[in-house]
Formats: structure tokens, sequence, C-alpha cells
């Protein structure tokens, strides 16, 4: 390829963050750091990917290498493939979101990574699950910030150092959404084809009705290239939640601020598959302002749509 994809420009530049390990359960284990780069040249894209792991628990002798990773992409805004020696697998775009499965020898599990550039250019919203076979093993996920010129401007570097202090801070906070306050996380998000191709705009509204401390009744309402209402009784057990009717039944698992949910519909044929990641949440008990989703849309088994965008916390409403 003479010329970079479009994933692969928005991707350009030094990305950093501080992702946080969970094990199986959602409880955190330690830190990730990272500065990673898919570099384009001479028509050969190359991804470097340089860090350690901090922490780790049991986990540590997995996920803690001796060495950088590197591994080369067959760059395409179709299908990516990733050619090792490090990972092996694929990843296909739909705008903003990448959705790749990948196999990582030094690490030894079978990964499921999105990764979500935000419309700001500059943030992407990380997350790999890995697996052992169909076994969840454990989770990364967490905030990337993109760099130009960190080795050479200082600014950059104190900018991007109060950056990952921050995330030092948030990485470890459960996902838990109000509980004594009514309100609603609402925004216009992005519509993908399975064809990955764009196919409109869908106003996302996730009004919140707190029943007690721990169940919640979530009206969810989907408008435009797409529409569909519904509303679940959300229940959280630390970090599981279970979905129980009446327009849809499932569940999820959280790792951190970042809630996984799989929804079936009543009386219907589809299924939603999803990441919603609190960007900013806070220590303590303060939920976070913005809330980034990603949703797969399934028609019975095929993949229909992807639905991606941030929402922002009104309350009241």
């Amino acid at each position: 390829m003479a010329e970079p994809s479009e994933w692969q420009r928005r991707i350009e530049g030094e990305w950093h963050g501080r992702p946080s390990l969970f094990d199986a359960a959602g409880t955190w284990q330690g830190y990730e750091d990272i500065r990673r780069s898919s570099v384009f040249e001479d028509g050969v894209t190359t991804y470097y990917m340089d860090g350690g792991l901090e922490g780790g628990g049991p986990l540590a002798g997995r996920f803690r290498l001796g060495a950088p990773f590197a591994f080369g992409v067959v760059d395409s805004d179709g299908d990516r493939i990733y050619t090792g020696p490090d990972f092996h697998g694929t990843g296909q775009p739909y705008g903003g979101f990448v959705d790749a499965h990948y196999y990582g020898p030094g690490w030894q599990v079978d990964l499921n990574t999105w990764n979500h550039v935000l419309p700001d250019g500059q943030t992407q919203v990380y997350s790999s699950t890995l697996y052992q076979g169909w076994a969840v093993v454990g989770c990364f996920n967490g905030v990337y910030k993109r760099s130009t010129d960190y080795d050479a401007n200082p600014a950059t570097r104190d900018a991007i150092e109060r950056f990952l202090a921050d995330e030092t801070r948030h990485g470890p906070i459960p996902f838990i959404l109000p509980t004594k306050e009514r309100g609603a996380y609402s925004g216009t998000c992005e519509l993908w084809g399975a064809d990955q191709k764009p196919a409109g705009e869908v106003t996302v509204s996730i009004r919140l009705e707190p029943l007690d401390l721990l169940r919640t009744r979530h009206h969810v309402t989907w408008t435009g290239a797409l529409d569909r209402d519904y509303t679940v009784e959300a229940r959280r057990d630390g970090t599981r939640s279970f979905y129980e009717g009446p327009d849809a039944w499932g569940n999820a698992q959280a790792f951190g601020r970042a809630n996984y949910p799989v929804l079936h519909f009543s009386d219907d044929v589809w299924k939603v598959k999803g990441r919603e990641f609190m960007v900013d949440a806070t220590p303590g008990m303060t939920a976070g302002e913005t809330l980034t989703v990603v949703y797969e849309l399934f028609r019975g088994n095929v993949l229909h749509a992807v639905l991606h965008g941030v929402l922002a916390w009104e309350a009241g409403v």
C-alpha cells in the first residue's frame, strides 16, 4: 500500500497510557505503563509497544515480559492483519473504533481488543479482554493520550505525566452508576454497518431510575438511523450486573471503570454486546460525567451494525 489507511492516519503518533490489569472476577491487580505507536514507513506498517507491568498479583508471571512488543500489520480499512512475531490475528475498523481478535504468544492468551478513538482525535479508550480458550482470565483497560513530540517538548511531557497520574488514581475505580440520583447519559453516536460503511447517526439516551443502592431501572432510547427503546431492571452484585427484563435479559462483568454487557431482547432476534466506560470517574462515590459506549448489534448470531460514541450526564431528567 503506497499510502496509509484512514485508520492508520487516525492512530498516527505515539500514545501514552497506564491501563489497569484485572483478574477474571474484576479484581484490580496492577498497572501497565505503555508507550505505543503504529509506524507506516516505506509502505510497511509496524506496531510497537514498550512498557512494563507494575504489580499484577498472581497474573504477574504471565503478563510481565522482559522485552518490548513489535509486530507487522497488513494495513487496511477492511481487514487489518497482524503478522507477528508478537501478535497474530486481525482487526476490523468501524470509523473511530476497531474490534481486534488475535493471539499473543508471550502472554499466552487470546485477546479481544477494542480501541475507540474519541471525536477529539487525541484520546483513545482501550480494553483487551484476555482468554484461555473460551474462559476469561483477565482484562487490561484504560485511556490513552496522543503525543507527537514527547521526547522533544518538556510541556508535552508534563501534560502526559499529569494525565498518567490521573489514570493511576482512576484505574481501579469500580463501575457504579448513580444510585440515589435520577438522570440520563445521552449523546449522538455513529452507526456503522457490518460492511464497515457509515450508516448514519443515532441519538442515544440511557435514563436511570434508581430503585435502591443495588437496583436501577434503565430506560434506553435510540433514535435516528436506528430506532429502539427498551427498559431493563439492572441489579448489581459487586463487579457483576444482571438485566432482568421486561424488555431485555442478560448480564455484565465490570473491570474497573469499564462495564461489558450482553443483552438479549425479549421476543426478538437481536442481541447487544457492548462496553460502557466511565472516562472521568473519580475516587470515592462520584460516577463519571462522561460515558463512552460501543455496542455491537447482532441479528441472531450475525453482526449487523456497530454503534459508538460519547454520552454526557445530565442529572434530574
